[in-house]
């Protein structure tokens, strides 16, 4: 089955950089759109990034552009979410996930994936 597994959560101050991954497993990883979304305490989840099947087109929210960079590694199976400038409104459970081609890049709807990961606690404090 298929397996998305994120990783590199953690606790840190404002200004601070993170890293998150996210393994895949069970699925031709080449051929889906990697995103990752957030979800803060009371708050719905939101778009954060995605990246095409290649990795040569992204995709940010405005809210993190020119702060997070998303990257893949189809060798390994693996999505990355680079996060600079943390800021405490980053505060969110992480997610990855996965959708298989039939959309363009730029739709972001959490709907249009169909695999997604058990997330990871990112806490920033100021």
């Amino acid at each position: 089955q298929v397996q998305l597994i994120e990783s590199g959560g953690g606790l840190v101050q404002a200004g601070d950089s993170l890293r998150l991954s996210c393994a895949a497993s069970g699925l031709t990883f080449s051929w889906y759109t990697m995103g990752w979304f957030r979800q803060a305490p009371g708050k719905e989840r939101e778009f954060v990034s995605l990246i095409s099947q290649s990795g040569a087109s992204t995709y940010y929210a405005d809210s993190v552009k020119g702060r997070f960079t998303i990257s893949r590694d189809n060798t390994k199976n693996t999505v990355y979410l680079q996060m600079n400038s943390l800021k405490p409104d980053d505060t969110a459970a992480y997610y990855c996930a996965a959708r298989s081609r039939g959309y363009g890049l730029t739709y972001a709807s959490d709907s249009s994936f169909g695999f997604w990961g058990q997330g990871t606690q990112v806490t920033v404090s100021s």
